[in-house]
């Protein structure tokens, strides 16, 4: 059953990435124009900012998943219990603790904000502050259920709930936005489909998974070793939101909330990106963790890095070649006037973003082995000589030197310095993870320059919906053939293959 959860989570991943992205593109542009671009930056900026208070999660959430898979891996159901009473109690402390951060942060508005912001601006990023505030601590002692069930790899449950919420929140928006509500509407409408969220998530766990919380004395032994466990998952997440997050913090002190808002745009592609490589990784933590804790295998594991991978790297050379080809017309479509920009900076973060992306497997092998320091501390000093730059470049280039500054330490971390420690630290075979990855790209090369060559030989005009999508259409109906059968080996072709196989004979 659990290979089936984690193959129907990997799948379940994906129709909520189409799903989200599908609503996002088409919602995202109405949402733009009801709330007009000072609005838009302005919540884009308030949730940046609230969200930093995310990183007191401090990676318990990612050792519930590792040492619950540990735990039912070697039998120790009682300590397995014991550990979850601790979580509890200590995410309750943390959630309280960033509640008076977060009250901080709302007496400090002017400060941060009052020499780029109207008075009414300030007013409302005042009252949106304090109820995602109110979320981010109602959310942190409930995340231990949150935790349990993948855990457990029952992904079905979640992915279907997060299917639910994605629809409804959207029809909730598209209603308040034609009511002529702005960005508050936007907070209460999250906090609550976050409540409930997680209500669920502790439903779940109470009458389906039975789990049991064992709150006795604090087993310093586990509490160390779970320490030391997440804190570099925890270095690692402020590693991301630095890199991720400032962009917006950076361009809101020195230039204002139209420029938030362009640079909003371009991290709203990067995240989708993201999701799509993390959709096949992110179900993978207990299978590795129970292979690490058996034998530790370099073999099986590294065979693993590779295969995975390869199907990311499926995945996300389709979407980065398109996204060069048509992405810049679809952002003009998309979005309207005043966001061109976005495109370019949304291409310094796919370019190098993709090596991280098809490698991701690694970070799941480091949590397995509980190897993550040298990962952590390396984006750590990466991270802030980047957040250093982007003071200095926004100055000069605006959203495009920020742009500069993130993608400059994505080449030196996580391409130059972590394929080296991947391959002579965790003996991953990285040399023919290269070498499979240099034999699918010869497609997507190819195609991609025939493409453009094409486009601007005839001087193409992708200025209307209909024409990018028959570009589009015609593009994938050469690429995706020619990509299935030149770069994806037997196995790649049967996990397409094999379901539609089934559909026919069950038909006959």
């Amino acid at each position: 059953m659990e290979v089936n959860q984690r193959k129907a989570g990997a799948l379940l991943n994906y129709c909520i990435l189409f799903l989200n992205t599908l609503l996002c593109l088409a919602y995202t542009p109405y949402m733009l124009r009801m709330l007009g671009q000072e609005e838009y930056g302005l919540y884009s900026l308030v949730a940046s900012v609230i969200s930093y208070l995310t990183l007191l999660d401090l990676g318990f959430g990612n050792a519930i998943i590792r040492y619950t898979a540990k735990y039912r891996t070697e039998g120790k159901t009682e300590k397995q219990y014991e550990m979850y009473g601790m979580f509890l109690v200590l995410y309750t402390i943390i959630g309280v603790f960033s509640f008076l951060l977060g009250l901080g942060l709302y007496f400090n508005v002017d400060v941060l904000f009052g020499a780029t912001m109207s008075d009414s601006e300030l007013e409302k990023a005042r009252v949106m502050l304090l109820l995602l505030n109110f979320n981010l601590a109602f959310t942190f002692p409930m995340s231990v259920f949150r935790s349990i069930v993948p855990a457990y790899e029952r992904f079905t449950f979640q992915k279907g709930i997060s299917i639910a919420r994605i629809i409804l929140n959207v029809i909730v928006m598209v209603l308040l936005l034609r009511e002529g509500y702005k960005a508050m509407a936007m907070v209460v409408v999250q906090t609550i489909f976050n409540v409930l969220t997680l209500l669920a998530d502790f439903w779940y766990c109470k009458y389906r998974l039975r789990v049991k919380f064992f709150i006795r004395r604090f087993d310093k032994g586990l509490l160390k070793e779970v320490s030391c466990y997440s804190f570099w998952i925890f270095l690692n997440a402020i590693m991301d939101k630095i890199y991720w997050g400032t962009g917006q913090f950076v361009l809101g002190m020195t230039i204002g909330t139209a420029a938030v808002a362009v640079f909003a745009v371009a991290i709203q592609f990067q995240s989708m990106y993201m999701q799509f490589s993390t959709a096949i990784s992110g179900v993978f933590l207990p299978k590795v963790t129970n292979i690490v804790v058996k034998n530790d295998d370099k073999k099986q594991i590294s065979d693993l890095f590779i295969r995975t991978g390869r199907l990311q790297y499926i995945v996300m050379s389709f979407i980065l070649v398109g996204f060069i080809l048509f992405g810049r017309a679809f952002i003009c479509l998309w979005a309207g006037t005043g966001y061109e920009e976005s495109y370019y900076i949304t291409l310094l973060f796919f370019v190098p973003l993709t090596v991280p992306l098809i490698q991701n497997m690694g970070i799941i092998i480091l949590q397995a082995r509980n190897q993550m320091k040298f990962r952590s501390l390396l984006y750590i000093c990466i991270a802030l000589v980047s957040l250093v730059f982007q003071f200095v470049f926004s100055q000069y280039w605006g959203s495009i030197g920020c742009a500069i500054a993130i993608s400059g330490a994505l080449v030196l971390g996580q391409i130059i310095a972590l394929n080296i420690y991947y391959g002579v630290v965790q003996n991953i075979d990285i040399v023919s993870f290269w070498k499979e990855i240099m034999k699918m790209s010869i497609v997507p090369i190819v195609m991609g320059m025939l493409a453009y060559t094409c486009l601007s030989y005839f001087e193409v005009s992708l200025d209307t919906w209909s024409r990018l999508f028959v570009s589009i259409l015609f593009f994938s109906v050469v690429y995706i053939p020619l990509f299935f059968w030149g770069s994806m080996n037997e196995e790649e072709q049967n996990l397409i293959l094999a379901p539609i196989r089934n559909i026919i004979r069950r038909k006959c």
